[in-house]
């Protein structure tokens, strides 16, 4: 293992340099080595770049891990080429909210697009009953709960599980992605408190299922423009948008799913969306933003054409950590279950190395299993399930450092 180099001094000119470097340059998943995911397609993020005000994120909306099938779904992903403009300047809109339109509303730290639970059809073409994404479209998402829509772009309307350990109930989870408005969503848990301190729990959206016997008034009470599918086995209260209302203080979220606070990455406080999960893991509405942006949305990433913007500034490519902060990781993870009957799933610590090639070794030293560039953040899996019981060996290797962990299989 390499050693870690304590600098006695820095320049003013180097101090100056890392403090212009944040976690809205450094959060992104970077792809350094020309991987490939979906169809060979580049995945991850390929560029990303900085100004003063703005980072710029060029990215392909394929994600590093494996996805797709999609069940009763035609379409296909595919390169969609965007520039993503993130202001690093956000700013509480105090005026009239942005409402969250459709489209993607956000970038995940992968590239991949964040949607909201909205799945751009109504109950009868009304406009009225807007259909809830996860429930008519859940049962085509991956195993990742992502999707393509017709132009091919993939995307998430709910908690990528695939993208950070979903089920760490002991860390503040990362920062998962950035919304339009320029502030961080993170994943699910966070500190009990806003100041920071407290046990980490799991953060509960302030959005509840509306006590109703039939559709035919909205959230607030106001009448519906026309009625909605009767409450029955088919159309279940959830169904659709309108199904649910705001009730301040009812979780630990506000109306935009998201709540000023301390975190690890911004430790004098800043205003934070939260991905909403429950015990189970099953995503609960609204599962990502909620109906308005807390912010004030630049133009450039919304709208007919948006995601594709042109760079009209001077920049700064980021290139991965300055020699101050490059300290030399070492490769921390988490496999589990272990023992394991079908598949295994190993999560990367945020702080740990970067392009780990994992090798799983049956008794007689064959190679069973490779997955190569792996990165921090992200939960891969070992599909077990074809494989005899017995022990296997995970190497997992970064330049030199390697570790071994035993992986019972049983049946």
């Amino acid at each position: 293992m390499r050693k870690i180099i304590a600098l006695a001094s820095l320049s003013l000119l180097s101090l100056t340099a890392f403090a212009q470097v944040g976690p809205e340059i450094t959060s992104w998943v970077r792809n350094t080595n020309n991987a490939t995911g979906y169809n060979n397609i580049p995945s991850n993020c390929q560029l990303v770049q900085y100004s003063t005000s703005n980072v710029y994120v060029s990215c392909t909306c394929i994600p590093g891990y494996d996805i797709g099938p999609w069940t009763g779904n035609p379409n296909v992903a595919s390169n969609q080429n965007f520039v993503y403009k993130i202001t690093r300047n956000p700013q509480h809109n105090t005026g009239t909210p942005t409402a969250i339109g459709l489209g993607h509303i956000g970038v995940w730290t992968n590239g991949v697009s964040i949607f909201n639970a909205d799945d751009a059809q109504t109950y009868n073409n009304q406009g009225v009953w807007h259909r809830n994404a996860y429930f008519f479209e859940g049962q085509g998402f991956d195993s990742c709960l992502g999707h393509p829509q017709q132009n091919g772009e993939y995307h998430h309307h709910v908690s990528p599980n695939c993208l950070y350990d979903n089920a760490d109930n002991t860390h503040h989870s990362p920062i998962i992605g950035y919304a339009f408005d320029g502030f961080p969503v993170y994943g699910a848990y966070a500190y009990t408190n806003t100041n920071g301190t407290g046990p980490i729990k799991r953060m509960r959206p302030s959005y509840q299922k509306r006590v109703m016997t039939d559709r035919t008034t909205l959230p607030g009470g106001g009448p519906a423009a026309s009625a909605g599918p009767a409450i029955s086995a088919t159309y279940p209260i959830g169904a659709f948008i309108q199904d649910y209302e705001y009730v301040a203080g009812s979780g630990d979220l506000d109306s935009a799913n998201g709540r000023f606070c301390i975190t690890p990455e911004y430790p004098s406080g800043i205003y934070a969306y939260f991905v909403t999960i429950d015990s189970t893991l099953t995503p609960v509405y609204p599962y990502t933003l909620g109906l308005y942006y807390y912010g004030t949305v630049q133009p450039g990433n919304t709208g007919p054409g948006g995601g594709h913007v042109t760079i009209g500034e001077t920049t700064t490519v980021y290139n991965g950590p300055t020699a101050v902060n490059e300290l030399n990781k070492s490769i921390k993870f988490d496999v589990y279950p272990n023992p394991v009957k079908d598949y295994a799933y190993i999560y990367f610590d945020p702080s740990s190395a970067n392009n780990i090639t994992g090798t799983v070794f049956d008794q007689q030293g064959r190679i069973v299993k490779l997955v190569e560039n792996m990165q921090p953040s992200i939960s891969y899996t070992l599909d077990f399930s074809t494989l005899p019981a017995g022990i296997y060996t995970l190497q997992l290797l970064c330049d030199k450092d390697k570790v071994v962990q035993k992986i019972v299989v049983t049946k």
